[in-house]
């Protein structure tokens, strides 16, 4: 269960961090309001499943997920680039989230 909820704030991470981008500065209010919800969700569901997890892991993979999400949705949403060396980059980010997941004691 804590690496559900875990993985389930990692992708929280994701909302919050593309939300940032269409908030215009805070200054839309709908996606300012969805934006620090799921700031706040996103790091609750941290610590609670820090309560089981090791700290180093749980926020490497936390980290891990939001920055390959946040970079994938950049590259579907935004128009950013999807060269090799991105995409091999995120490639070795997953294999390190998935090698926590395997080293872990839980």
């Amino acid at each position: 269960m804590p690496w559900l909820l875990l993985i389930i704030a990692g992708l929280l991470e994701v909302g919050w961090a593309i939300g940032l981008k269409y908030t215009e500065g805070f200054t839309r209010l709908w996606p300012t309001v969805g934006t620090l919800a799921a700031m706040v969700i996103s790091l609750g569901l941290l610590g609670v499943a820090m309560k089981t997890l090791p700290v180093g892991t749980s926020y490497a993979v936390w980290v891990g997920v939001g920055a390959v999400g946040t970079a994938i949705l950049g590259i579907v949403l935004l128009g950013e680039p999807a060269s090799a060396g991105r995409l091999i980059s995120l490639g070795l980010i997953v294999a390190g989230i998935v090698g926590l997941k395997l080293a872990s004691p839980l």
